[in-house]
């Protein structure tokens, strides 16, 4: 008889000591409050000074400010509890939250990188001495912001979304600092659209980096770091394992990583005493929490199998979901 079980280990104190995920909020809303204040200042000021890096500096801050309005939401609106037809609640809504964060930044960096090419084409007089105070400014409260977003969470990927746009914008004033400064030592315009396109390929790279590490989890691939094929092995070798199927490894959302299987132990072993040496093997050896493991017994008097090259066990252990243990 098969016995499905879905269960999550605790700490020895029977709650989690890591960080708590609403532990980003307060630091969020402090950020949040600091951009807006300081973006109205440099919108003016990049349309005064005509300076393309200064208002791709503010494009972007405007997405800082939203990607952590939105985070703050998501948030919210994750820590309801499970109900009715969501059995998880609203927790991948911060993943939804990141990926949004993700395709804007490449929205906007491919639209600067436009911008920037036609300015190299036909530069603008550009106010570099107005371009190099306004961006040194911005280095200071971007500077204050790392220090807030430090304080949060960063294991949620929500919250490690607004903290790499605070980053990037606090990269790209040094970029605009240096550029208003050769564009007032020189003359030379182009400067500004340079530092424009070095914000751009800013803006693309954390861009991408949101939209894969989101995108992985909806598509439920296999936390990083952890290795199915590994995992499956590890099963394998516990005393009495004959079979492992359907094994699946997926993260819930950032930093919930879950495991569902179907395991086939020796008729002589107990299938629970098995399920709980595996989910301690699980918990202990690959950080596994959440597990969901259907126990079964393999038919009587089937001999233990030998393991193939790889580690699998049984003729189709682990074939379902790890390519190549067929």
């Amino acid at each position: 008889m098969a016995h499905a079980h879905p269960h999550r280990l605790e700490s020895h104190a029977g709650h989690d000591h890591g960080p708590h995920r609403d532990a980003g909020r307060r630091p969020l809303g402090m950020a949040l409050a600091l951009l807006l204040a300081f973006m109205a200042v440099e919108v003016g000021a990049g349309l005064w000074a005509r300076s393309l890096a200064l208002i791709a500096d503010a494009g972007h801050m405007i997405t800082d400010a939203g990607a952590i309005a939105l985070a703050l939401v998501a948030m919210s609106l994750a820590a309801r509890p499970p109900g009715g037809a969501y059995t998880y609640g609203f927790k991948r809504l911060e993943i939804l939250s990141a990926q949004t964060n993700g395709i804007t930044l490449l929205l906007l960096g491919a639209w600067f990188v436009y911008e920037a090419i036609a300015r190299l084409i036909e530069p603008p007089q550009v106010a570099g001495l107005w371009v190099t105070a306004v961006a040194v400014l911005g280095i200071g409260v971007n500077l204050v912001v790392v220090w807030i977003m430090s304080r949060a969470n960063r294991q949620s990927l929500n919250v490690e979304g607004s903290f790499q746009h605070i980053l990037t914008d606090l990269y790209a004033f040094i970029v605009t600092a240096v550029a208003g400064g050769l564009v007032r030592w020189t003359g030379w315009s182009r400067f500004d659209a340079l530092a424009a396109l070095m914000v751009a390929a800013l803006m693309l790279r954390s861009g991408y980096a949101l939209a894969r590490d989101s995108g992985r989890i909806f598509l439920e691939a296999a936390p990083r770091g952890l290795d199915p094929e590994a995992i499956g092995r590890a099963i394998c070798q516990q005393p009495g394992v004959r079979r492992v199927d359907e094994l699946h490894v997926w993260e819930v959302t950032s930093g919930e990583p879950a495991l569902s299987a179907h395991v086939e132990v020796a008729a002589e072993n107990d299938c629970h005493d098995a399920r709980r040496a595996i989910e301690i093997l699980l918990h202990r050896r690959f950080g596994l929490q959440h597990t969901t493991l259907q126990m079964g017994h393999a038919p009587p008097g089937a001999g233990r199998p030998q393991a193939d090259h790889r580690g699998g066990c049984g003729v189709s252990a682990l074939s379902a979901h790890l390519p190549g243990l067929e």
